[in-house]
């Protein structure tokens, strides 16, 4: 038998002894659910089809009094109101989708005097159909939030096998709470099973709930499925589908057009001309990582991870980019004649390297900075930069003997002379850099493509079956894992083999339970969206504008590479929402976008200027403070990164076309150019025609049926387009500009 908390016992006994009046009951897709009353809390029993039940306490008062009142029917569900001598409660049950087993409750509560709460139970006991003494269900928790991600529970009931469920706390509604009380968010769904859900954060050492004012204490989410997968893939495909299922119906933030262009211009500015942007050394200037950081020496990572956002830009803006030649003249040098491989320092100065960290000694290679140049260096190839040709091809046969010896399964850092291992594990028990193998697979992609030579395809097959029994594990950093999931699916369009399709799907699961689906708006976060960001690493504390910025490039490749294979429409779902809150966002790691005071005083690395338009490394939770970490360089290819991606040029006329999602089969002729918009039609995005000089009048039309605009104060004009639809825009060059 588990251990179980006093709340825990009270709460199996409560619902299997008395016998409560029933003021609700509704069934949903084979799931019985009752409503009930039983001494201190209301109750909502989810009985699964296969004999596990799932209790929910949305209403709880320590006094052993909660008095009925009120039951309103609601058009998808009912609205229930209760009373103690602690406040007044008030709890909504809805149904937000009749054909899906889904439902959301939602408590407000009204305290009678400001109170503290140094304890809240948690809101789901999971039970079995027999009594406590006869034993409990058994069950897996998936996936519990860490940190401030999402407040969400991904678990399945093992014996008996009754299924699986999603709880989505919406932590969005308890931000009036948390700003009251001064309490953060972070890590407030968890517990042991099997009680699990929400618990309010403790007041005690904080603020209190003041009295006579409504304050949302919970909004949650549960999807269920009667299915129990045997697998990890299987489950990856579930946490998906489940997960878009209760997006649908989750309160979403409005996205804003920001002045992406503009925005570009002073960061192309402040990237060629500030000077702590810039070192020299080896007879060329070299790119910091951070702001102002001389002390550690030149970093290839760094330099091309520059270098292909301002590439992709120059493409679009067909602009001369003096950084470009700049960073080109300083990439040989970071190629190592005896090893015959690019390496990670600026080998004229790795000796200058301080020691203070593991990987700030010299050989020492962190296992992905060998693959993320060499991943870069081979897109360049590709576009017929003979340079990047060289170093790439130079290098791979060093990389594949690295990757033979540790069998496809990289340690954290390496010695790269010796390949000794310097430290094998994130953490004890946890392994190494899991999703590198991924990211090699990809690598060998580009190969493969580049020279048409068979063995690098085998590589990437061999690397690709290593990803294999990693589960919800896999994920190092999140550009790595998005990186995986290209190659996964190259690799099933190539092979038409499912095993890499589901590999795929294995990776996005892994990104998007490490998601922050909610929108922080409490403490210094009120100065910044939050809603859809991803966290660098398993464990980090905070969202980092490089890692953000490279699966935002990522995910818009497999949605190039899903053009050609017929993919979840949960995932064609989530992945152009991904991008279209990155874009959101992401003008907020820039310092000039952001209040002076929620910047760190104390930088680890460089200094933080805040008037320079190069990201922070660093956002975090709203009650701290951000850019401790250091402004970070690396960094500097968001907007390079965006604008190509989301703004299209139309020939020969003085206005462009911005969409907030995705578009794919953008085909322009005289006085017209049509696309189509990726996502799901039951969500829409935001298309603006910017005007760069007099606009002529335009008709847009969605499936032929003509979409209205509005004209904003910027002169822009705005539409709102349903996803997966193909959009007609057409104009008369001769007519003349009229308000809207």
């Amino acid at each position: 038998m588990n251990a179980t908390s006093p709340w825990a016992v009270a709460a199996k006994v409560s619902v299997d002894d008395q016998q409560p009046d029933i003021v609700f009951s509704k069934e949903i897709g084979g799931y019985a659910i009752q409503v009930y009353y039983t001494n201190n809390s209301l109750w909502i029993s989810v009985a699964c089809p296969k004999g596990a039940r799932i209790v929910l306490r949305p209403a709880y008062t320590p006094d052993n009094q909660l008095k009925p009142g009120k039951v309103s029917s609601l058009p998808d569900g009912v609205r229930i109101s209760l009373s103690a001598c602690i406040g007044h409660f008030q709890v909504e049950l809805r149904f937000p989708a009749e054909d899906a087993a889904l439902l959301r409750y939602t408590t407000t509560f009204r305290a009678g005097n400001p109170q503290f709460f140094p304890f809240w139970p948690r809101d789901m006991v999971i039970v079995g159909p027999r009594t406590l003494e006869e034993g409990n269900i058994e069950g897996t928790v998936h996936i519990s939030q860490e940190g401030t991600r999402s407040g969400l529970q991904y678990f399945s009931l093992d014996e008996p096998q009754s299924g699986t469920v999603l709880y989505f706390q919406n932590l969005t509604a308890i931000n009036d709470y948390a700003q009251l009380t001064e309490t953060s968010l972070g890590n407030v769904v968890g517990g042991t099973w099997p009680e699990l859900g929400f618990a309010l954060p403790p007041t005690i050492k904080n603020k209190p709930v003041p009295a006579h004012r409504d304050v949302v204490i919970s909004d949650a989410f549960l999807a269920f499925d009667q299915n129990n997968p045997k697998s990890e893939t299987e489950l990856a495909r579930q946490f998906l589908n489940l997960l878009a299922s209760i997006y649908i119906d989750l309160p979403k933030p409005q996205t804003q057009y920001y002045d992406w262009p503009g925005m570009v211009d002073q960061g192309l500015h402040d990237l060629e001309f500030n000077h702590g942007c810039w070192s020299h050394g080896a007879e060329q200037d070299y790119l910091n990582a951070y702001v102002a950081d001389y002390k550690t020496p030149p970093e290839s990572m760094v330099q091309l991870a520059v270098l292909l956002p301002l590439v992709d830009y120059h493409d679009w803006c067909k602009t001369d980019l003096p950084a470009i030649m700049k960073i080109k003249n300083g990439l040989d040098a970071f190629y190592n004649d005896d090893l015959k491989t690019i390496v990670r320092f600026l080998p004229a100065q790795e000796a200058e390297l301080d020691g203070s960290e593991e990987q700030l000694k010299p050989n020492v290679m962190d296992s992905w900075y060998l693959h993320h140049p060499l991943l870069n260096l081979g897109r360049l190839a590709l576009r017929g930069d003979k340079q990047g040709k060289k170093l790439f091809l130079g290098s791979l046969d060093f990389t594949i003997r690295v990757a033979r010896h540790f069998n496809y399964e990289w340690p954290v850092m390496y010695n790269i002379e010796t390949l000794e291992v310097v430290k094998a594990e994130t953490q004890p028990g946890a392994g190494g850099e899991k999703d590198v193998a991924g990211l090699y697979a990809l690598v060998m992609l580009h190969a493969w493509q580049l020279t048409k030579e068979n063995k690098y395809l085998l590589e990437a097959k061999k690397a690709a079956k290593t990803l294999k029994n990693k589960g919800f594990h896999l994920f190092y950093q999140a550009n790595n894992t998005a990186f995986s999931a290209n190659a996964m699916l190259w690799l099933h369009i190539e092979t038409g083999e499912k095993v890499y399709l589901d590999l795929a799907y294995l990776c996005l699961a892994n990104l998007f339970k490490n998601l922050q689906l909610w929108e922080c708006d409490y403490g210094f976060a009120k100065n910044h969206p939050t809603f859809f960001a991803i966290f660098p690493l398993n464990d980090a504390p905070y969202t980092a504008a490089y890692e953000e910025q490279e699966v935002f490039a990522a995910l818009h490749n497999f949605l190039l590479y899903a053009d050609q294979a017929d993919i979840l429409p949960s995932v064609a779902l989530l992945v152009p929402e991904f991008l279209r809150y990155l874009v959101n966002r992401a003008p907020y790691y820039y310092p000039p976008n952001l209040p002076k005071e929620m910047l760190a005083k104390e930088v680890k690395t460089g200094q933080v200027d805040h008037k320079l338009w190069i990201a922070i490394e660093d956002i975090h939770d709203g009650w701290e403070q951000s850019g401790s970490v250091g402004q970070e360089v690396y960094g500097a290819g968001v907007a390079f990164g965006i604008i190509p991606r989301h703004f299209y040029r139309v020939p020969d006329e003085d206005f462009m076309i911005y969409i907030d999602y995705p578009a794919a089969d953008f085909k322009s002729h005289k006085g017209s150019v049509s696309f189509k918009v990726s996502g799901d039609s039951r969500l829409t995005c935001r298309m603006l025609i910017i005007k760069n000089g007099s606009l002529p009048v335009f008709s847009v039309a969605c499936n032929e049926e003509q979409l209205k605009g509005m004209r904003r104060k910027d002169d822009h004009l705005e539409f709102l387009v349903p996803g997966d639809q193909y959009i007609r825009v057409k104009w008369n060059a001769h007519s003349p500009e009229k308000k809207a």
